[in-house]
């Protein structure tokens, strides 16, 4: 069997943030239980117990929400109990969480720290730019408690990368974003286009991104990014990184861009499997870990559909000639408002995009497969 990989939802859908673009609000509304709650300790120990019965070489666990540190620094203390009970054969585990940055514990850090995690943490732009994106549970800005949780990561030497949706309000900033996140030496950033709700895909609402707004976008920060690494001050943008893999021949590392769904192990609080976080759905749950085997769950039924939905691909994409490097995109955003698949609502921007940024893109992708 490969290696395994995980993403828990140990708190599932529960938040300390109220984020006025949250995915996975609309997910929790769109299934009939919204929240699982915290993850029990019996849900726990079976989820590790059945990862190392099965796992060979490596394996990886991430965390995800809502918000995983609501789970508390008990929760994870016990976690990793179990991963020390179970992993018998030591094998090499990475681990990784994202978190909103709203409160980060000491000894959660000293958790973090002490097994190697990677975190993603969530900031968008500066500060006022930030608060009125993310606000909290009181409508009272974050941006105060991200830049918290920031110096105690790097107190306890966390590494960690910064996430960023882009929304319009990013959008129309993001030279000064990008050039905000340069100045505080963020060296891992990720810019994430906002999705919106199911079945509102068309419809305008005061974050919708269009074609236009995030062409833009994506020139501006690449053109940025492009200059640094011919300077040598090269900032990893995930996005842009994968954009330069595929064009030097080299495998994306992103599911999204990979042009077909792969079905995941998305894991909720109560022991649900699921194959993607965009889709923690009932209609996509695959089975649970406390009871199916994970060869069992890799092989259900709604993990293999869940595949074959993402293969169709619009007509528009089979001639274009940015399908090599566009791949057509996530699912999430090819999603029509009918539930069917089709173009990639950012499909005008991307071909903007790579249009405008071909010889750069193939002056990259020459360098690094030098």
């Amino acid at each position: 069997m490969p290696p395994v990989n995980l993403l828990i939802k140990p708190a599932s859908s529960l938040c300390n943030m109220r984020c006025r673009y949250c995915f996975y609000c609309d997910v929790a509304e769109n299934r009939n239980t919204a929240s699982y709650g915290i993850m029990s300790p019996a849900v726990t120990e079976a989820l590790v117990k059945n990862v190392f019965a099965h796992a060979k070489g490596s394996v990886s666990i991430s965390f995800q929400g809502g918000e995983p540190t609501l789970a508390g620094t008990d929760y994870f203390r016990y976690f990793h109990e179990m991963v020390d009970r179970y992993n018998t054969d030591r094998l090499p585990i990475a681990f990784s969480m994202q978190t909103n940055g709203y409160h980060m514990p000491e000894e959660l850090a000293q958790i973090l720290a002490e097994h190697k995690y990677l975190l993603g943490v969530s900031m968008d732009g500066m500060g006022k730019l930030h608060d009125s994106l993310r606000p909290d549970s009181r409508e009272e800005g974050t941006f105060r408690r991200v830049n918290e949780t920031l110096h105690t990561l790097e107190k306890y030497g966390i590494d960690y990368n910064i996430l960023c949706v882009i929304t319009e309000q990013i959008a129309k900033n993001g030279a000064e974003v990008y050039k905000y996140f340069r100045s505080r030496n963020f060296k891992f950033v990720q810019f994430i286009p906002y999705v919106p709700d199911f079945g509102r895909e068309s419809e305008n609402h005061p974050f919708t991104l269009t074609n236009k707004q995030y062409a833009r976008f994506l020139s501006t920060t690449f053109r940025l990014y492009y200059e640094d690494f011919c300077r040598g001050q090269y900032i990893s943008v995930r996005q842009f990184d994968n954009f330069i893999r595929l064009a030097a021949g080299m495998p994306t590392e992103c599911c999204g861009m990979d042009g077909i769904c792969h079905a995941n192990l998305v894991v909720e609080a109560d022991g649900s499997v699921y194959p993607c976080d965009f889709y923690v759905l009932d209609q996509w749950k695959m089975g649970n870990i406390t009871t199916d085997p994970i060869p069992t769950l890799q092989e259900a039924a709604a993990a293999k559909h869940f595949v074959e939905v993402s293969k169709p691909m619009d007509p528009a994409c089979r001639n274009c000639p940015c399908l090599p490097i566009c791949r057509g995109g996530c699912r999430r955003h090819r999603e029509t408002a009918d539930g069917g698949i089709g173009l990639n609502q950012y499909c005008e921007a991307y071909k903007s995009f790579f249009t405008e940024n071909a010889a750069r893109i193939r002056d990259m992708a020459r360098r690094i497969r030098r």
